[in-house]
């Protein structure tokens, strides 16, 4: 599994949001940015959270989107920073047999690069 799978990005999205939600801080925004999540591009990003969203694994930020007269459609999301997991998403994290694969792979990379 490759870092930049949807699996892995679901994945550290949705643990770190669990881990703030049981500590009880705040959501960092940067946190949930493209460079944040391995580099990734905004758009992957972008879809990335619209689903999650959409599938309610996540609530609490608003996805605006905007097409533009060629067509492009440009993606902000809104208060980010009151992102949350949702009993859904807690399921989704500890039930997954894809996102127990991505785990493993946090785990392999944690023991190569322990500041990630």
């Amino acid at each position: 599994m490759a870092k930049d799978d949807y699996h892995v990005i679901v994945y550290q999205i949705l643990s770190y949001l669990y881990q703030q939600l049981k500590s009880g801080a705040p959501v960092d925004e940067q946190m949930l940015s493209a460079e944040a999540l391995f580099g990734i591009n905004e758009k992957y990003r972008g879809y990335i959270l619209k689903n999650l969203l959409n599938d309610g694994y996540v609530t609490g930020f608003v996805a605006k989107e905007s097409k533009y007269i060629n067509q492009q459609t440009s993606r902000r999301f809104l208060n980010l920073d009151e992102c949350e997991i949702t009993p859904k998403g807690i399921e989704y994290l500890t039930d997954n047999s894809f996102l127990n694969k991505a785990k493993e792979f946090f785990k392999d990379v944690k023991s190569m690069a322990p500041f990630v």
